[in-house]
């Protein structure tokens, strides 16, 4: 079974001389080995109180040295070292900061791909006024408590976490929010003439609400907009959910069977579709571009994917406020803003 962890700085991808190899990614095996698919897991951006629980089975603390674990057995093994804009790398690749060269390099690559994916992460919402988790002012930064109200062994034990994640959730940003500057520009991209795929760690619809092609768009975490009966797996739109949470229920049953409900997001210590995976792991494996947006590349698997993608021979383009630890293997590391940045990044009209 794979766990999520966060990944420190630096990545090795074997036959290429990039820092020190250090503390490989190993897999984990557990009794659920076997059949589970593998684990990952978002927030969902309205669950910010802390429910004062630990985290559930299969999770492991992204501020602790718990297990590291590989996407795959295809994909090489990864090692810590420095991860910055400007990292000088030796070999095949470079890791460039952002001016206008390099942006221009950039578009030149877009221009000429056979194929595109681009893989976006909650700094991409955060310009539509959806904190993100990480970052300086992120969330579970500010209350690191406040991850384990997305842990499902907390979720589905304790009534009291339900009601305070029913509660955030009723009074969600997401619900008002819109598509920026930077959603508009992949929608655009991908009413071009190049496939565009769009792999997204974020639960808010806002890339199809930007008009990227549902069929486009790979939720690998879930979404927040629907809801699912943990033991008949019913699914329902989650207003009317919480229209019932505004009417007084705290913590509404399944209508069908009485089930526990929650949203249909990929929690920490659930088992993500292995069949959106693997459809996010063909994208990654066709790009000729990987465009990773506004993630902080620390949830696994989704994280992988940009080695998975380098690795194949895509170009590979990270744009993030902070370093990531996959900064070093990259062809471009952009830090301007994405608003600013995708609008220009990707107009190639």
């Amino acid at each position: 079974m794979f766990v999520k962890t966060a990944v420190s700085a630096g990545v090795h991808v074997r036959g290429w001389p990039y820092g020190p190899a250090v503390d490989r990614l190993t897999t984990v095996a557990g009794p659920a080995a076997s059949t589970a698919g593998p684990a990952a897991s978002t927030a969902d951006p309205s669950l910010t109180a802390d429910p004062g629980s630990t985290a559930g089975p299969s999770h492991t603390r992204p501020d602790t040295d718990g297990p590291r674990v590989a996407v795959d057995s295809a994909d090489e093994p990864m090692t810590n070292g420095a991860a910055a804009s400007g990292y000088e790398a030796t070999g095949d690749v470079r890791a460039v900061v952002d001016d206008g060269a390099v942006i221009e390099e950039v578009r030149a690559w877009l221009g000429t791909a056979g194929a595109v994916t681009v893989l976006t992460g909650a700094g991409i919402s955060t310009d539509s006024g959806i904190p993100d988790y990480r970052g300086p002012q992120g969330v579970w930064t500010r209350d690191p408590g406040a991850e384990k109200l997305a842990t499902l062994g907390c979720y589905l034990a304790d009534p009291e976490v339900r009601r305070r994640a029913w509660r955030s959730r009723l009074g969600s940003p997401v619900w008002d929010a819109r598509p920026n500057a930077g959603h508009l520009a992949i929608a655009a991209l991908g009413r071009g003439a190049t496939p565009v795929t769009v792999v997204t760690q974020n639960v808010d619809g806002l890339h199809q609400q930007a008009g990227s092609e549902p069929s486009q768009v790979i939720e690998v975490h879930g979404t927040m907009r629907w809801t699912r009966c943990w033991s008949c797996s019913d699914r329902r739109p989650m207003a009317e959910t919480l229209s019932r949470v505004a009417g007084g229920e705290d913590d509404p049953a399944c209508e069908l069977c009485g089930g526990i409900l929650k949203s249909a997001t990929i929690s920490f210590g659930e088992q993500l579709d292995r069949a959106v995976l693997a459809h996010a792991q063909e994208a990654a494996d066709a790009a000729a571009v990987f465009l990773a947006l506004g993630t902080s590349l620390s949830v696994q698997p989704a994280a992988s994917l940009t080695a998975r993608a380098r690795r194949r021979g895509a170009h590979l383009v990270i744009a993030n406020a902070e370093s990531t630890p996959y900064d070093p293997i990259a062809d471009a590391v952009l830090r301007t803003p994405l608003s600013d940045l995708l609008p220009v990044l990707l107009a190639l009209a």
